[in-house]
């Protein structure tokens, strides 16, 4: 596999892990010039590319490229990839995978959602996500080899260095409590295996990257705290909670997200709950 992944972030390196064993070849880019030197430092070939314009050594990469993993985020003027480059720059290429959100199916109020329910996105950021999505799979469709193409729709991202356990011990996580509302969650070993097994087997369709249990987020965080053996962490009502923009957005929507196609197609989840992902961690 000579892979290419545009937008070398936190699920990227999971995906990589999992991987690693299959690479014949590997490119990443990152915004970063500092990050990319770090990245070459540690054996990673690295491109800077920041979506502002094309970059002709990553034309190169994609010269051999069999596969293409998308990371980055959209900006208001669309796919920052397709943008400035084109598919056709990698002939040989067989599979291309997509990383979105399960925010592009909007609020269901508590309702399940799976890969069949109409995609309604609320926030202008799941509006670009969701044109994004459909910009690759027809860039994959037009494709001279009709490559595969897999969207990946990612619930909550938690993981080592990233979850409410390290804010648990930083004494920085409220538990905010609003009435009915759920979130899924996804663990980063989850993304790296699944995401691992459709590129080995160019896997092809929509599939949502959660877990078994969506879950009140104050459960989690009560849970976490046990395991600590800290104190439960304060309630507070979504209504008074200090949140950002972003982070308000995300309680506007409220849904309960089906895995029942991954598991049907690459098998159980490592970490099915929240319960299973935190002691793990700990």
């Amino acid at each position: 596999m000579r892979l290419v992944i545009i937008g070398y972030g936190y699920s990227a390196r999971a995906v990589r892990a999992g991987l690693v064993e299959d690479l014949e070849s590997l490119a990443v880019t990152t915004r970063s010039p500092a990050k990319a030197r770090a990245l070459f430092e540690q054996g990673i070939e690295s491109l800077v590319f920041d979506g502002t314009g094309a970059n002709s050594h990553l034309g190169a990469a994609l010269a051999s490229a069999t596969h293409v993993l998308m990371c980055a985020d959209p900006s208001g003027d669309g796919d920052p990839f397709l943008l400035h480059h084109s598919l056709e720059e990698a002939p040989a290429l067989q599979w291309a995978g997509y990383l979105s959100t399960t925010g592009v199916y909007g609020d269901h109020g508590g309702g399940w959602v799976d890969e069949e329910t109409p995609a309604t996105p609320s926030s202008a950021r799941s509006l670009a996500r969701l044109a994004a999505e459909q910009a690759w799979q027809a860039a994959c469709a037009d494709h001279a080899s009709r490559a595969a193409c897999a969207v990946f729709r990612l619930a909550g991202i938690y993981g080592p260095e990233r979850s409410p356990l390290d804010r648990l011990r930083n004494g920085q996580l409220q538990s905010i409590i609003k009435p009915g509302q759920v979130f899924n969650r996804i663990h980063s070993d989850d993304i790296g295996r699944v995401v691992a097994a459709a590129a080995r087997s160019a896997a092809s369709g929509i599939f949502n990257l959660a877990d078994d249990e969506p879950a009140p987020p104050q459960d989690v965080a009560a849970f976490g705290a046990r395991l600590l053996g800290l104190p439960q962490p304060q309630e507070v009502a979504y209504e008074d909670a200090d949140l950002s923009l972003m982070g308000r957005s995300f309680y506007e929507e409220n849904k309960r997200v089906s895995n029942t196609r991954i598991k049907a197609a690459f098998g159980p989840m490592l970490f099915p709950t929240y319960r299973q992902g935190l002691a793990a961690l700990v």
